[in-house]
């Protein structure tokens, strides 16, 4: 039998998350002194535009409501960690201050450590060498806070991938290889780290996450467990997944000797029927991997857009869907002259195209010398710059709109607002 998880009810967020670590008996193995790393998903923000957090970061309203139960048991060495990138540089600072968190120092004497401004450590993970904050492997506890949500290429982002974010930059890029699976990296940094607590905040929960351009629901729902695998499982049932096929979650079971059979899995509380909810992880392409459906029902022809692989990273990632708006802003009606756009670090440039517009470094380097090449459009860079996009596009008579862009970002600001449920100051962590 795996590990109890509980299933609570979101109601006052401070008393829902007190009844579900108290029902599985979350806090039994830690103890005063216990350098206690609380590790929230703050996977990206936007700072120019228009961004709607609900179901892709950790909200303020759980991590509050954490750091003042475990205050209030006595554990006072707490800190708060992630290593949130930007198109830039380092972000992770900068959410902390929007999020609130400096309240959290001020009020409980939290740190706040943005990992990219610390020290890595270079470990050997079974074959795979990654750098791991060394903040993370320093700690003797790691609480990790993922959103209820989906992901674009592995399915579900829940305990296990959150671990993913106490890696530098480097080793993020290495994790999407060429040559291996994305699957079969992140959860054997689980391994080796002290994870001692899962809370899963689904106060929202996110369809074809893990970015703001998914849709998020109002689910309030907790799922918390001193197990990380087990509470995945539970978490991948309530988006309505079966662990089996989610993958990430089926090699940490062959390579730990776990079960993915849910009823193996002690759940205390609510049942996980009486709120599973399958939400979409995927965004559909044609037969003919030639761009997103949305792409045909607009009659855009001309361009074959092939579909993003688990090769592009989380930077590339970032910037895919601005490039796709900005390519459907250049349709005018007319059919594109002959373009195939390449991504990650495994696609190969097709024969029969006039243009080959290679977007990124990976893509750049990865079709280097390929005969099936007339004209490239190689947009450089880790990650590559719309602007330069924009630029090398217009050159080719392809005339983008950034503005269209700006407007889809307020569209999908502008989507939640008046909804009941969908409340900012969940993002906020309250005054005194």
């Amino acid at each position: 039998m795996s590990g109890a998880v509980s299933v609570v009810r979101h109601g006052d967020t401070y008393l829902s998350l007190k009844k579900a670590l108290e029902i599985c008996d979350g806090l039994r193995d830690f103890r005063p002194g216990d350098r206690i790393l609380i590790k929230p998903n703050l996977v990206s923000w936007d700072f120019d535009l228009p961004f709607p957090p609900y179901g892709v970061v950790t909200t303020s309203a759980v991590m509050h409501a954490l750091v003042r139960v475990l205050h209030e048991g006595g554990y006072t060495n707490l800190t708060i960690g992630e290593a949130s990138l930007g198109i830039k540089g380092s972000v992770a600072g900068k959410i902390f201050g929007v999020l609130g968190y400096p309240k959290l120092r001020d009020r409980y004497g939290v740190e706040l450590a943005d990992f990219n401004e610390g020290k890595f450590e270079k470990i050997d993970l079974d074959g795979i060498t990654l750098s791991v904050a060394v903040k993370a492997l320093e700690s003797d506890r790691i609480i990790s806070v993922p959103v209820l949500k989906t992901h674009n290429q592995c399915k579900v982002s829940l305990g296990i991938k959150n671990f993913k974010g106490c890696l530098n930059r480097k080793s993020k890029i290495h994790c999407h290889g060429r040559d291996w699976e994305l699957d079969h990296t992140f959860p054997r940094l689980v391994e080796k780290l002290p994870a001692a607590l899962t809370v899963i905040d689904g106060i929202f929960a996110l369809a074809r996450g893990p970015a703001a351009t998914g849709k998020a629901y109002r689910k309030d729902i907790l799922a918390v467990s001193r197990d990380v695998f087990a509470c995945d499982l539970v978490g991948a049932a309530l988006l309505g997944y079966d662990a089996a096929e989610v993958e990430h979650l089926a090699f940490y079971a062959r390579r730990n000797g776990r079960s993915l059979d849910l009823s193996e899995v002690e759940v205390r509380g609510e049942a996980v029927e009486d709120h599973r909810q399958y939400l979409e992880n995927d965004w559909e392409w044609t037969e003919d991997n030639t761009g997103p459906v949305g792409f045909r029902k607009r009659g855009i022809t001309g361009i074959a857009l092939r579909k993003y692989d688990n090769s592009l990273c989380t930077a590339c990632s970032k910037l895919y869907n601005p490039m796709l708006v900005l390519l459907m802003s250049a349709f005018r009606g007319d059919p594109f002259p002959g373009v195939e756009v390449i991504t990650g670090k495994r696609q190969k440039a097709s024969p029969g195209f006039n243009i080959t517009v290679l977007f990124g470094k990976c893509a750049c380097d990865q079709n280097t010398g390929n005969p099936n090449i007339r004209k490239a459009v190689a947009v450089k860079g880790c990650p590559p710059d719309l602007q330069e996009f924009e630029r090398l596009l217009a050159e080719e008579g392809i005339r983008c709109d950034y503005n269209q862009y700006v407007r889809f970002r307020q569209h999908l600001y502008d989507r939640y607002l008046g909804r009941e449920g969908f409340d900012m100051a969940l993002f906020q962590v309250p005054d005194d």
